[in-house]
């Protein structure tokens, strides 16, 4: 897997779409700085299993019971989704 990075972990807490608040150690971090080993992964469907990528920055849910199947971002949080399994 990729680096994680803070803004896909559920320690930060967007400010704007640069920076944001480490909720564990309340300082103000890069969204795309590198998150310190051992903070949870965000639930987002680039992380699930049923995520196929089909171009840059998008793809679709192979869970899906529609057809065609839905259209999904990697960056969409999943944490209400029934769908979602971790890889």
């Amino acid at each position: 897997m990729e680096m994680l990075t803070y803004k896909d972990t559920r320690n930060y807490a967007p400010i704007d779409v640069t920076k944001g608040m480490d909720l564990l150690t309340r300082e103000i971090v890069m969204a795309d700085t590198q998150a310190p080993e051992g903070y949870e992964i965000m639930p987002k469907c680039k992380f699930c299993k049923n995520f196929k990528e089909t171009d840059t920055f998008i793809g679709t849910c192979e869970a899906s019971m529609n057809e065609p199947r839905f259209i999904a971002y990697p960056d969409m949080t999943a944490v209400t989704c029934e769908m979602y399994e971790t890889m």
